[in-house]
């Protein structure tokens, strides 16, 4: 009986499926900022310098990263470990931070894209204001972007949307007539940063973005229930915080305190409340990594450089220590029970 129990047993563990993939919110989509160099990759420190800082101990943010002040095109390592967080937050779409065709980020697409195909990740895409930009651009942008990368398995296309690719407009209010993105919507869904429902003319969906806004969420109802009633996509923003304070010296911008966590959950609870709209179609995340405004859910130290005055996740959720730095990740994932 024990010869046969063992041989059974062997059995259903060679027959026994492969762990399941993690189940990912293709609904939910997070900023990424893929602007980031380092010496040994880049040849000398890119973004992180910003205030006026000198890497690799003082950085230009007021949280310090676990992975130290990386490189973007570290595909094989930081970015890598950035697609596996992303996957543990159940996270299924990056938003990726794009400054124009042959910028340092464009030539970066390909590694990012390739390292999310391989955790089962999306990306989508965040149009920056780069110098020059007009409606006719962003019109060739997109063009661009869906010839040069629409063919990689992890480029995004939401199926509930017709198989349309997602195209985020930041700074969107700094162009006044959009009336050349218009014939784009039937194959595209391109997203108006803002909340003012005048400037959303010829757009496909509507973000904020700002998370000090979500704090205080007035007439997102209004918003959300245009957006059902005209067929546009309605995508509000949640973040951690927000903290400037290195990064732009003498900067008036408000700094919103994460409060152990306390402020991300009241941004999912005001996003989901259906007093302003309920369920959206998306909820985007500001942000994965833009250290500089320290709104950031990739895990930052627990014990930065001394004497820079760095501020940690210490706390967050009752967490402490190297727990503490993976708790927004953790979190999000719970929240995403609820979405």
């Amino acid at each position: 009986m024990r010869i046969l129990l063992a041989v059974v047993l062997a059995l259903a563990a060679l027959t026994a499926p492969a762990s399941a993939a993690p189940v990912l919110s293709s609904k939910t989509h997070i900023f990424y900022y893929p602007w980031y160099g380092s010496p040994a990759v880049h040849g000398s420190y890119r973004h992180w310098p910003q205030g006026g800082h000198q890497p690799p101990q003082d950085i230009g943010a007021d949280l310090y990263p676990s992975l130290g002040p990386y490189d973007s095109g570290d595909f094989g390592g930081a970015v890598d470990q950035h697609m596996a967080w992303i996957q543990r937050a159940g996270v299924g779409t990056l938003v990726y931070s794009w400054w124009g065709r042959g910028s340092y980020e464009d030539s970066l697409a390909p590694g990012v894209l390739a390292a999310a195909a391989k955790y089962g990740l999306k990306v989508a895409w965040h149009l920056e204001p780069y110098g020059g930009r007009t409606a006719q651009s962003t019109v060739d942008d997109i063009a661009y972007i869906n010839s040069r990368y629409g063919p990689s398995p992890a480029f995004y296309r939401d199926v509930a949307h017709g198989n349309r690719p997602a195209f985020y407009v930041f700074d969107s209010l700094s162009i006044a007539d959009w009336s050349p993105i218009g014939p784009l919507r039937s194959e595209n869904i391109v997203l108006a940063q803002t909340t003012d429902l005048s400037r959303v003319t010829h757009f496909g969906g509507i973000y904020t973005y700002d998370v000090l806004a979500t704090m205080n969420p007035v007439g997102w109802k209004g918003i959300a229930d245009y957006a059902r009633a005209n067929g546009l996509v309605w995508a509000p923003s949640v973040g951690p915080g927000y903290v400037d304070d290195r990064a732009v010296p003498g900067n008036t911008t408000p700094t919103l305190a994460r409060d152990d966590g306390r402020t991300y959950d009241t941004q999912w609870t005001n996003v989901l409340n259906p007093a302003n709209g309920g369920t959206p179609d998306w909820v985007s995340i500001t942000s994965f990594n833009e250290w500089h405004e320290g709104s950031t859910l990739e895990p930052a130290t627990s014990t930065p450089p001394a004497d820079h005055h760095y501020q940690t996740y210490e706390g967050a959720y009752g967490h402490t220590g190297t727990n503490a730095e993976t708790a927004y990740l953790d979190r999000t994932a719970h929240w995403l029970t609820h979405f």
